[in-house]
C-alpha cells in the first residue's frame, strides 16, 4: 500500500498490490513486537515472565485472531524511537501523578470530555498506534475510531475549560507526529511536520 499527500493535506492510499512473503512476515514480525511492548507495558514492568507471556499471547493472538493486512512501510529510525519512548515516559509519569492527585482530592467531581481528532495520516497502523499509545497514558482512553476518517474519539479527564480541550488535541497530535517520525515513510513525515509548522506546534 502506498500513500499519497493531497492538496487539502489529507493522506490518500493506493493499493499497489499484496507484499510477497518476504513482507507479510515482516509484517507479522512487527506486530508481534509491538504486542509483547504493550502487554509489558500494562503490566508495568519488564521480567522474564512478562516477555514470556507477552510472547504466547502476542502468538496467540496473531494465529487465532488474524487481522487485515497492516503493511509497513516506513523507516525505523532509531534516535526518534528515542525520542518518543522518552517523552512516552515522562507523559506516564506526569499523567500519573496528576491522575493521583485528583483521586486523593477530597470532594473533588472532575470534569470529562470527548474529543474528536483528525489524524494527519490515515493508515492502519498509524491509527492502532496513536489510539493504543494514546489510551495507555491514564486520563486519556480511546472510545471510538472513525476508520474511514482517520478520526480518534477520546475520553479526557480533568477538562477546565476551551483551553484544555485544545491542549488535549495538541497532545494526541503530537504523539501522532513523535510515532511518524520513528516509523512513517518520508512522505508520512513532511506531511506531520508540514501541518506542526502551519500550527507553530514545538518540535
Amino acid at each position: 500500500m502506498a500513500d499519497a499527500v493531497s492538496r487539502d493535506g489529507t493522506t490518500a492510499t493506493t493499493e499497489t498490490g499484496a507484499p510477497g512473503p518476504a513482507g507479510r512476515w515482516r509484517d507479522r514480525l512487527v506486530a508481534f513486537g509491538w504486542l509483547v511492548l504493550l502487554w509489558n507495558l500494562l503490566w508495568g514492568e519488564f521480567t522474564w515472565g512478562n516477555l514470556l507471556a507477552g510472547a504466547l499471547v502476542a502468538g496467540a493472538v496473531l494465529l487465532f485472531f488474524p487481522l487485515p493486512p497492516v503493511t509497513f512501510g516506513g523507516r525505523l529510525r532509531p534516535r526518534a524511537l528515542l525520542v518518543f519512548l522518552l517523552r512516552f515516559a515522562g507523559e506516564l509519569i506526569t499523567a500519573s501523578v496528576h491522575v493521583s492527585r485528583i483521586a486523593v482530592r477530597p470532594g473533588y467531581l472532575p470534569r470529562s470530555a470527548i474529543l474528536a481528532v483528525r489524524l494527519r495520516v490515515r493508515t492502519d497502523l498509524n491509527l492502532a498506534l496513536t489510539a493504543e499509545v494514546v489510551s495507555l497514558v491514564p486520563g486519556t482512553l480511546i472510545i471510538d475510531v472513525d476508520r474511514e476518517a482517520g478520526v480518534l474519539y477520546v475520553h479526557v479527564l480533568d477538562v477546565h475549560g476551551p483551553s484544555d480541550l485544545t491542549a488535549g488535541r495538541d497532545r494526541i497530535l503530537a504523539v501522532e507526529r513523535r510515532i511518524v517520525r520513528a516509523i512513517g515513510t518520508a512522505a508520512e513525515v513532511r506531511l506531520v511536520e508540514a501541518a506542526a509548522v502551519e500550527k507553530g506546534t514545538p518540535p
